[in-house]
């Protein structure tokens, strides 16, 4: 009994650094602040408002309880075991045994350092040189998202796509919330790499295609990437394509330009030309969120002019023709399962670039 239960203290030691290392007692204090204003029923005055907080609310919920549901089941393990005998120890050797899966798995929050790690996330996906193909393949990484983002229960929210002539899609961009969201999803930022034989060619002949995928926090509060007015470009014009009749009558659709970096954000659909804007600048913020990081800038005064993601070498290649292999060139993890992939089997891809990039931290 005496060695098992200092496996049970050994892991509670666990459990408590790596409470300090997620500042969990500190989200619970947050998280506390959060609900008692959703309790008062005038917060919904300001639905916006409220639906920020409900979202940050479950971001929280989801880090924090966990670890204290598990912190609180290893001492009443450690509790009992100091007024049991002998003859309990096959049964508490299970439990510990099933609470020191759980921090395994769980010490996988560990790896998610960066500030932005908690947030919601916004992916973008559009198609690059190679037409039809390309729109395709654009679609099949859409597929692959949703997909994964379905067996991860996150929740996934579209706010603009445009479909390709032919087949497939010019563009699209979701929000993504749930545990980690952007910490899990910042892995898949770059260019995607197809080759394949092709669909849409009479000769059959192997086609390469390639997308791009710009991952970005959702930054909900200003303050946190904070823009100044005379650094913003806003243009207001109507929009086009699919929608009501208001859409094809009113000015919608808002185009931001941050003039410092160049960088332009434009939503089009059937919201309001307010909520278009917000929607606008939601993203053009985690935009320069993400050259911040990748710039390592202290602030966005410092950033340099350029895209938040180019069309430089692709972070990943999807071959299926001659052979089947996904293999990131960044980390080197590579599964043959293409097909598996390409139904949302990405984790193995994410928790590789979170270690790898938590080892050079």
């Amino acid at each position: 009994m005496q060695s098992l239960k200092k496996r049970a203290i050994d892991l509670m030691d666990s459990i408590k650094e790596a409470y300090n290392s997620l500042n969990i007692d500190a989200k619970a204090d947050e998280l506390a602040v959060i609900d008692e204003q959703l309790a008062d029923s005038n917060v919904w005055a300001n639905v916006e408002r409220a639906q920020m907080l409900s979202k940050q609310s479950a971001a929280l919920r989801s880090q924090v309880e966990p670890w204290q549901i598990l912190r609180a089941q290893v001492a009443d393990i450690i509790e009992l075991m100091d007024m049991s005998d002998d003859s309990m120890t096959t049964e508490f050797d299970q439990q510990v045994s099933a609470f020191e899966e759980e921090y395994r798995q769980r010490r996988k929050d560990l790896l998610f350092s960066g500030g932005f790690d908690d947030h919601a996330a916004i992916i973008k996906l559009s198609a690059g040189a190679g037409g039809t193909d390309a729109q395709d393949w654009t679609e099949m990484l859409e597929r692959m998202y949703l997909r994964w983002a379905e067996k991860a229960n996150m929740n996934v929210e579209l706010i603009e796509r445009s479909p390709g002539e032919e087949a497939g899609i010019k563009s699209v961009t979701y929000s993504v919330s749930g545990p980690f969201a952007y910490g899990r999803l910042r892995s898949e930022h770059g260019v995607h790499r197809l080759v394949r034989l092709s669909p849409f060619n009479s000769d059959n002949l192997r086609q390469t295609s390639f997308a791009l995928a710009e991952v970005m926090p959702e930054i909900d509060a200003p303050d946190e990437v904070e823009l100044d007015d005379k650094d913003l470009k806003i243009d207001v014009y109507r929009a086009g394509g699919h929608g009501g009749q208001s859409v094809n009558t009113t000015d919608s659709a808002v185009r931001i330009t941050h003039i410092p970096t160049g960088t332009v954000v434009a939503i089009q659909n059937e919201r309001s030309q307010l909520q278009n804007k917000e929607t606008a600048l939601k993203i053009l913020r985690g935009k320069l969120a993400q050259m911040q990081m990748e710039q390592h800038a202290e602030n966005v005064s410092e950033l340099r002019t350029g895209e938040s993601a180019s069309w430089g070498s692709q972070i990943r290649n999807y071959v299926l023709h001659p052979y089947t292999m996904v293999k990131d060139t960044r980390t080197k993890y590579e599964d043959r399962d293409a097909s598996g992939v390409l139904d949302g089997k990405i984790d193995g891809f994410m928790t590789a670039y979170l270690e790898a990039n938590f080892d050079n931290n």
